[in-house]
């Protein structure tokens, strides 16, 4: 049977096409699950702390979108209850951001760990991959409230075997210069701090997420 040279060449055309498209993935889709830290209080929207971090990893070769879940003044208890909400839409992987609003209100680390450790629980269960990124209590709520509160990070990481970056503000927190008049939430200049140390680490974090 004959087979005519444009039905050849069509085939090829076709062939082609749909391998462009299953060799083109989608980008990977990066939730930051926080509060007013990585929301961007007092900043502009391509400030804050999910569209700086796309920026750089987009500038290093990384086919990434970076979405801002923070809401300013949750606590780690109110990101579990809108997580099944706000984690949707392809997310494959999750920055874990809170706790520090638990800590300024001196809410017991009991609960906080409890919430946490809900989050962390209910994404694994969705095969969605989770990065923990840790929060210090400041040195005005005691010295037995510092020790359980910063407990909380390494032990949940361990007993999850999630990635932690020990602590978000490194660098930042209490300088003048990187804070805005509140003292606590980062200006500009700090958050491209805050990206530029945690970087290497959500490098590692998107390198084992399964695509």
């Amino acid at each position: 049977m004959r087979t005519w040279p444009w039905l050849q060449m069509a085939a090829l055309v076709l062939a082609l096409a749909l391998f462009g498209e299953s060799a083109h993935a989608a980008p990977l889709r990066l939730l930051v699950l926080g509060d007013s830290l990585s929301a961007g209080y007092g900043l502009a929207a391509d400030e804050a702390f999910p569209a700086r971090l796309q920026a750089r990893l987009r500038s290093e070769g990384y086919d990434i979108t970076v979405v801002n879940g923070g809401v300013s003044g949750d606590t780690s208890s109110d990101g579990l209850a809108r997580l099944d909400w706000v984690v949707t839409g392809g997310i494959k992987a999750v920055i874990v951001e809170l706790g520090a609003n638990d800590a300024l209100r001196g809410i017991d680390p009991s609960v906080t760990e409890a919430a946490l450790s809900g989050i962390v629980k209910r994404l694994k269960e969705r095969g969605i991959a989770v990065m923990l990124a840790g929060m210090l209590a400041p040195p005005n709520m005691g010295k037995d409230y510092a020790r359980r509160f910063d407990a909380i990070y390494p032990a949940l990481a361990q007993r999850y075997h999630v990635p932690l970056y020990p602590f978000f503000l490194k660098g930042v927190a209490a300088r003048a210069g990187l804070n805005q008049r509140d003292g606590m939430h980062p200006t500009a200049k700090g958050v491209k701090v805050i990206v530029d140390n945690i970087a290497p680490a959500v490098k590692r974090f998107i390198a084992t997420v399964a695509r």
